[in-house]
């Protein structure tokens, strides 16, 4: 007799509420429609896949036993959310994810009330969920705040701070580790299933705090022997030492794809009532889906892909990414100097230093997600002679300011700090975009700046930053392939603080910083054509400035304009100081400052973005017009 079809259960579930209707025993089909649900999304609009089908079980199991959104569940970075957001709601709008106007591929607030917690940077999520938890017991509110955090995002300082606080305020909350690299411990059985359920009941806890009580009454040595030997016989067990010593309750490892080991844990954690509980989950990234789990990366980040196959579809490049081009460049500039070393914070594949890895192994170090460690570590490096290049995107950079600051401006150390993901990144929207190192670097004294027009000009960075060692120097470049102009065999060394003159003109001057170049000259073809002759300039430097070209620009045009893919307060903000401060804003010259809008751009296409901060061509034409009062166009433009 054949077996009869199971009754779709994934089309019943519009909320949490709904999943928890379900019997324990239909968690099972639900998670293996979910992750159908998952593979099949994520195939047509591309985006995070692997993380997501790592926590598939994970996830229905925390919304079957936690009561969301009451209960708050804060996922740590957001690359495993495309489950939970399948489920609270937003099915209908997965196939968005990403795109214009659609689901952020991250947790956001005003997205959904089952998200209480923005993500897009890492280890954030315990220190927002222990200031959930304190307020919640400052309005004598019972609630259940949990915080899923990968093994990747548990590498940086930030967690264990908040850990440490935790532990020491005796804080009611659930810390849920996603262990999907086994790189703390190894798959577990049932052995250790039933360890993680017996030290997470109420019996056992009971009697712990109970003997915890009593041993803080004892004599100190007795006192401290008992600690020991506790702690002895729990990590025998089931480890967890560090994170007892934080203060936490360690229940683990358990199977996070196993729903009858995880159900009656995370059941017990709820209803402990004690101080803050961590959850040794090992998961699997790439789950239940072959090609993933068999790639390399597990499909951490895809474009749309053949669901039978796994064959990604990928457009062919017409240029090389500026990431492969930088490093290349580097390792041309490493095989002429030993002293070249190459530091990532957990992206050695994003900033190319995995290339460099592999034909330096000795001299490149990934110190895991701690870009405050990185630049300090950099700073270390320099300090002994070596040339150390911290390759980290401008929105990671962010997180190490005070270091940039304080160990190595002050100290007037020779780190070079290559920036990639300059300007806007397209769907990864405003937790990615690189908007403000131009402005928080050229304020720093001693820094050189720079940002490329083109891959040709990064070569020539890479090989001025190599020879630079009169303090610390940054180069900016985007995401992306390049503009496809011919490349030099080795980079030449720039003139540190000279920009140069594109095409020359004789009434508009437009000085770009950085890849704003190819729109410059569009526009001035356009500029040409209505009999207004155009001067395009390459600042190449925003610190230290070119003083003598925009002088020259300023005295010999009528209408001088800046454009940068950058916050206000970079490049054009330290322009405009040049011209007040050599009186060269004296009534004649029209000056305007194009630059990134003055909030935060939603996920789009770049082109789309920079087009809604007039960062366009067009946008450039209409402000020259405007200006010269030639034309009555409304202006995009932020500076006007």
């Amino acid at each position: 007799m054949s077996q009869k079809p199971l009754t779709p259960l994934l089309d019943t579930i519009s909320s949490p509420a709904d999943l928890r209707q379900l019997e324990d025993g239909q968690l099972r089909q639900l998670s293996d429609e979910l992750r159908d649900e998952l593979i099949d999304s994520v195939s047509t609009t591309g985006g995070h896949l692997g993380a997501g089908l790592g926590v598939v079980e994970l996830t229905v199991a925390l919304h079957h036993v936690f009561n969301t959104p009451y209960d708050r569940l804060i996922w740590d970075v957001g690359h495993q959310c495309y489950p939970h957001k399948i489920l609270t709601n937003r099915r209908d709008q997965i196939r968005t994810i990403r795109k214009e106007g659609g689901l952020s591929g991250f947790t956001k607030r005003a997205e959904s009330e089952y998200d209480p917690f923005g993500a897009g940077h890492s280890s954030t999520s315990i220190s927002a969920g222990l200031g959930m938890a304190v307020a919640s017991q400052l309005d004598n509110k019972d609630r259940n705040i949990v915080a899923i955090i990968g093994d990747g995002a548990m590498s940086a300082g930030m967690a264990y701070e908040a850990m440490n606080n935790a532990g020491a305020l005796d804080a009611r909350l659930i810390v849920v580790l996603n262990d999907n690299d086994m790189s703390i411990a190894p798959p577990t059985g049932a052995m250790s299933a039933y360890l993680a359920r017996l030290v997470s009941g109420k019996t056992y806890l009971s009697i712990r705090e109970t003997a915890k009580q009593i041993a803080e009454h004892l004599p100190r040595f007795i006192h401290d022997k008992a600690r020991k030997t506790e702690e002895y016989a729990r990590g025998f067990l089931a480890g967890g030492t560090l994170f007892e010593e934080l203060g936490f309750y360690y229940i683990g490892p358990v199977d996070g794809h196993n729903l009858e080991h995880l159900l009656p844990v995370l059941r017990n954690a709820r209803d402990a009532g004690v101080g803050p509980i961590l959850v040794h989950a090992v998961t699997r990234k790439g789950k239940g889906y072959q090609p993933a789990e068999e790639a390399q990366d597990k499909f951490h980040g895809v474009s749309k892909f053949n669901v039978v196959t796994g064959a990604q579809t990928k457009s062919t490049p017409n240029a090389p990414s500026y990431t492969k081009v930088f490093a290349q460049a580097l390792i041309e500039e490493a095989g002429n100097d030993e002293k070249i070393v190459a530091i990532s914070a957990a992206m050695p594949g994003g900033t190319g230093l995995d290339l460099f890895g592999a034909a330096f192994p000795d001299r490149v170090f990934d110190v895991g997600i701690a870009e405050q460690h990185a630049v300090t570590f950099a700073a270390g490096l320099a300090c002994e002679g070596y040339k150390p290049f911290a390759a980290i995107y401008s929105t990671f950079l962010q997180r190490a300011f005070d270091q940039v600051v304080h160990d190595v401006s002050i100290q007037n150390l020779p780190v070079r700090f290559p920036i990639d993901r300059a300007g806007f990144v397209g769907s990864d929207g405003p937790t990615h975009a690189g908007s403000f190192d131009v402005g928080f670097l050229s304020n720093l004294p001693n820094f050189t700046v720079m940002a490329a027009a083109d891959e040709a000009e990064l070569k020539h960075m890479v090989a001025t930053a190599a020879a630079f060692d009169e303090g610390p120097i940054s180069f900016r470049y985007p995401r992306g392939e390049g503009v496809g102009v011919e490349l030099p065999e080795r980079g030449q060394i720039l003139n540190i603080g000279q920009g140069r003159i594109v095409r020359e003109g004789s009434k508009i001057a437009l000085l770009s910083f950085g890849t704003r170049l190819q729109q410059c000259l569009n526009a001035a073809e356009e500029l040409d054509s209505s009999g207004l002759s155009t001067t395009v300039a390459d600042a190449r430097f925003a610190k230290p400035l070119d003083v003598e070209l925009i002088t020259r620009l300023a005295k010999e045009h009528e209408v001088l304009i800046t454009i940068e893919e950058g916050s206000i307060g970079g490049f054009g903000s330290h322009v405009a100081n040049c011209l007040l401060n050599n009186a060269l804003l004296d009534g004649r010259l029209k000056f305007r400052s194009l630059f990134m809008s003055d909030k935060y751009v939603e996920h789009a296409t770049p082109d789309k973005m920079n087009r809604d901060s007039g960062l366009d061509s067009d946008n450039i034409v209409r402000t020259v017009f405007s200006l010269l009062g030639k034309q009555p166009v409304q202006i995009h433009d932020i500076g006007a």
